[in-house]
């Protein structure tokens, strides 16, 4: 039994069927990224896994809960297991970095202590090792709106590493960044994920970053999955079949992609 178990899953909003009909397992410690063209439902495989997305038809079991009987106190029990990192960042900008990634384990504080930023020692601690682990100790004070976007990105994985969650979902987190950051972000996630073994899902649209920091990767396309395997067997006719559609997939606004066409197997060359 892995960490998420989907069998027959489909997902969708209102009917309307966005991913149709998968079979997956992810299992604990993976660092799993999903690629695909734009709109084949990158984001809403992603966030069905938190149940933000509706189950139409088919299963999904994650952490053990069935999300598709899960009752309201048992989904927020077992949101509290799952980090979630968004391309926005969703940081509370006027306050600092140190209570920006402090607010991650709000869930585990008394009331009165989580309303009066009153902290332990031991948790004044815990919240240093964080921000060591992504490097933004030296910003500790500085408030959350004066850093860079890739700061801001490494304000948001240790916040989730403070609910100290068994799976860290990151939407996206580096497609509004440059390549330094980019690349900088994604060593943070590879490093969250081997120093506490936390599951990582991450939807991207960057294939070189998928193929150099993850473990797994699964290619989305027409809401069902094409491919599924190690990035080193993701072979020039795997990326043909990924990325099939009328017009060329964007990698990012940090490369330039020049266009392949199946009949060549050739794959798309990012120049950064």
């Amino acid at each position: 039994m892995g960490h998420i178990t989907a069998e027959n899953l489909t997902l969708g909003y209102s009917r309307k069927k966005v991913i149709q009909g998968i079979d997956l397992t992810i299992r604990k410690g993976e660092f799993l990224s999903i690629i695909g063209p734009s709109g084949v439902g990158k984001s809403t495989l992603l966030m069905g896994l938190n149940a933000t997305t509706s189950i139409i038809d088919g299963s999904l079991r994650v952490l053990g809960s069935n999300l598709g009987s899960i009752r309201h106190h048992e989904l927020k029990a077992l949101r509290a297991r799952i980090g979630v990192i968004f391309q926005g960042f969703n940081l509370v900008s006027r306050l600092s970095v140190f209570d920006n990634i402090a607010s991650g384990m709000l869930h585990r504080k008394p009331l009165l202590s989580a309303l009066f930023r009153h902290y332990s020692g031991s948790q004044y601690d815990e919240i240093y090792e964080y921000m060591k682990v992504v490097g933004i100790e030296q910003e500790a004070l500085s408030r959350c709106d004066r850093l860079s976007g890739g700061q801001k990105q490494r304000v948001a994985i240790a916040r989730a590493i403070a609910q100290r969650p068994e799976i860290i979902l990151a939407d996206e987190p580096i497609s509004s960044l440059d390549p330094v950051s980019a690349r900088s972000v994604m060593e943070t996630l590879r490093n969250a994920n081997e120093k506490y073994g936390i599951t990582v899902v991450s939807n991207l649209h960057q294939l070189d970053y998928a193929r150099e920091f993850c473990s797994r990767v699964i290619g989305l396309n027409g809401g069902r999955i094409v491919y599924d395997g190690s990035p080193d067997q993701l072979t020039a006719a795997a990326v043909a079949q990924i990325y099939h559609k009328d017009q060329p997939e964007q990698f990012g606004s940090d490369c330039v992609c020049i266009p392949f066409t199946p009949a060549s197997l050739q794959p798309a060359v990012c120049q950064i």
